[in-house]
């Protein structure tokens, strides 16, 4: 399963480093970038919004862009009652 990623700036009030994250033209993710005013976290990458089989409770951040695509390969190959995890 082959994931695109598209950086673009997100009204945030903060720094507003982000990214679309696409599966077969499908948007399934948006991923923010923690600013220094999450201190020890600043830097890393944060699931704002999921769609499909990433809709949820659960908002994780990650260490870095590769961590938070497994992490979304991971969710859509597992099904999660979404329709992108068959395509």
């Amino acid at each position: 399963m082959s994931l695109t990623l598209q950086p673009i700036l997100v009204a945030t009030g903060e720094e507003g480093e982000g990214c679309l994250v696409f599966h077969d033209r499908w948007l399934v993710a948006v991923l923010v970038r923690l600013s220094d005013l999450h201190e020890d976290r600043s830097g890393c990458w944060f699931l704002e919004k999921g769609f499909g089989g990433l809709d949820g409770p659960e908002s994780p951040t990650f260490d870095n862009l590769d961590a938070a695509q497994d992490w979304i390969v991971e969710h859509l190959a597992g099904g999660g009652g979404s329709q992108l995890a068959q395509g």
